[in-house]
C-alpha cells in the first residue's frame, strides 16, 4: 500500500538492520528444531531434554530483556544494539563446540541471554523513529526477521545439517550474527537513542507497568504460547508422523514459515489501518484457535498437514503487529522498559510452550497439541476483547 504523504519517511535502513538482528536472534534457537533427534543421539540424551534447551534459552532471554530494557532507557540503546549481537556470536560458537549436554545447555542459555539484550531494544529504537500509525508496519517488518528465520533459516539449516551437521549450522549462525552487529553499528547513532537526560529522574518500574501495559503483556504470553507450540514441535511432528529425514523437512518448513512472514507483514498493515488494534488481535487469535484443533490431531497426508500449518501460522502471525504497535504507544522515557518487558513476558510463552509441549508429548502424544493451542488462543482472544478500550 502507498505511504501516506503526511507521514514522515520510514527509516528503512534501520528497519532492515533490526530485521536482520531479529533473524539471527530467532535463528540462534529455532534452528535447533530439525535436529532434536540428532542432537539427542549425539549427546546421549532424550528428545524432551534437548527440546527443553529452548526453555533455558527463553528464561535467560526474558531476564536479560527486562534488564536491557531498563538499561537502554538509562544509558542509551546503542550499547545493547551492538554489544548484544557480538556476545551472541560468541555464545553460538560455544554451542557448536560443546561436547556434552551440560556444556551446550550453558552455551544455549548464554545465547538466550545475549539475544534478549538487544531484541526488545531494537523494537524500542524503531518505534521511537516512526509515528504511531506507522508502527504496525515498522514492527511487522522487524518481526519479519523472526519469520525469515523460519522461512529461510530453519529449512536452510535442515538442508545444511545433512552435510555439515548441527554443529556446523551453529557456526554459520555465529558468522551471520557478526554481520547483523555491523549493520546495527552503521544504522544507529549516539544522539537521541533513548538515554535519559543528565539530571533527569529515573522512571520507576511501577510507572512503566500501567494497567494497560500489564493487560497487553498478558496477551503477549498467550500469543507466544500458541506460536511456540508449533515452532518448537512442528518439525518433530512431521518427522514422527510421516517418517521424514532432517533434509526432508526443509521444504515443508519453508511453506510453514512462508505463512508466518506473510501474516506478519499483512498484520502490520492491518494494525495501522484498522481502528481498533485489540479487536484485530482478538479476531486473529480466535481464528487460529479454530485451525489449531485439527493441526496435530488430523493426518490428511504430508501436503494436508503442511497446508494446515501454513494456515495456522498465517492467522497467528496477523495478531502480533497489532499487539506490538499498541505496546510501543508509550512515552519514550519508558519505551525501552516496556518493550523489554514484552520480550520478557514473551519468553514465558516460549518457556510454557516448551514445557507444556514436552509434557503433552510424553503423556498424550501430538494429538493433545491442537486442543491445548485452541484453548490458549481462545483465552487470548477473549482477553483482547475485554481490553479493547
Amino acid at each position: 500500500m502507498p505511504e501516506n504523504p503526511s507521514m514522515p519517511p520510514m527509516p528503512w535502513a534501520l528497519i532492515a538492520a533490526c530485521s536482520l538482528g531479529m533473524f539471527v536472534a530467532s535463528a540462534s534457537g529455532t534452528t535447533r528444531a530439525p535436529f532434536l533427534i540428532e542432537m539427542a543421539r549425539d549427546l546421549e540424551s532424550s528428545v524432551g531434554l534437548v527440546a527443553n534447551l529452548m526453555a533455558m534459552t527463553a528464561t535467560a532471554w526474558g531476564v536479560t530483556s527486562f534488564v536491557a530494557g531498563q538499561g537502554s532507557d538509562r544509558f542509551g540503546r546503542r550499547l545493547f544494539l551492538v554489544g548484544g549481537p557480538l556476545l551472541l556470536a560468541l555464545s553460538m560458537l560455544g554451542v557448536a563446540a560443546g561436547g556434552s549436554y551440560a556444556a551446550i545447555a550453558v552455551a544455549a542459555t548464554a545465547a538466550g541471554g545475549c539475544a534478549g539484550a538487544f531484541t526488545g531494544v531494537m523494537m524500542a529504537e524503531v518505534s521511537a523513529r516512526v509515528a504511531d500509525r506507522q508502527r504496525g508496519r515498522a514492527m511487522g517488518w522487524v518481526m519479519a526477521g523472526q519469520s525469515l528465520a523460519l522461512l529461510v533459516g530453519v529449512p536452510l539449516a535442515a538442508f545444511m545439517g545433512a552435510f555439515i551437521g548441527w554443529r556446523g549450522v551453529n557456526l554459520a549462525i555465529a558468522g551471520i550474527t557478526l554481520l547483523a552487529m555491523l549493520a546495527l553499528l552503521l544504522t544507529t547513532g549516539q544522539a537521541n537513542d533513548g538515554r535519559r537526560a543528565p539530571g533527569a529522574r529515573p522512571v520507576s518500574l511501577r510507572a512503566a507497568l500501567s494497567p494497560r501495559v500489564i493487560r497487553l503483556l498478558a496477551l503477549g504470553v498467550t500469543e507466544r504460547l500458541c506460536y511456540g507450540l508449533t515452532v518448537v514441535y512442528f518439525a518433530t511432528f512431521l518427522q514422527s508422523t510421516y517418517a521424514l529425514s532432517v533434509a526432508g523437512v526443509a521444504g515443508p518448513l519453508a511453506v510453514f514459515a512462508a505463512g508466518n512472514i506473510l501474516g506478519t507483514i499483512l498484520g502490520g498493515q492491518l494494525a495501522d489501518r484498522l481502528p481498533n488494534r485489540m479487536l484485530t488481535f482478538a479476531g486473529a487469535m480466535v481464528a487460529s484457535a479454530v485451525v489449531a484443533l485439527p493441526l496435530f490431531g488430523w493426518h490428511p497426508g504430508l501436503a494436508g498437514s503442511v497446508g494446515l500449518g501454513f494456515v495456522y501460522v498465517f492467522i497467528n502471525a496477523l495478531a502480533r503487529p497489532s499487539l506490538m504497535a499498541a505496546l510501543a504507544n508509550v512515552p519514550d522515557s519508558v519505551r525501552g522498559t516496556v518493550l523489554g518487558l514484552n520480550v520478557t513476558s514473551a519468553s514465558f510463552g516460549w518457556l510454557g510452550a516448551a514445557a507444556l509441549g514436552g509434557w503433552m508429548l510424553a503423556h498424550y502424544g501430538f494429538a493433545g497439541f491442537g486442543p491445548l493451542a485452541a484453548v490458549i488462543g481462545a483465552l487470548g482472544g477473549g482477553l483482547a476483547v475485554l481490553a479493547r478500550r
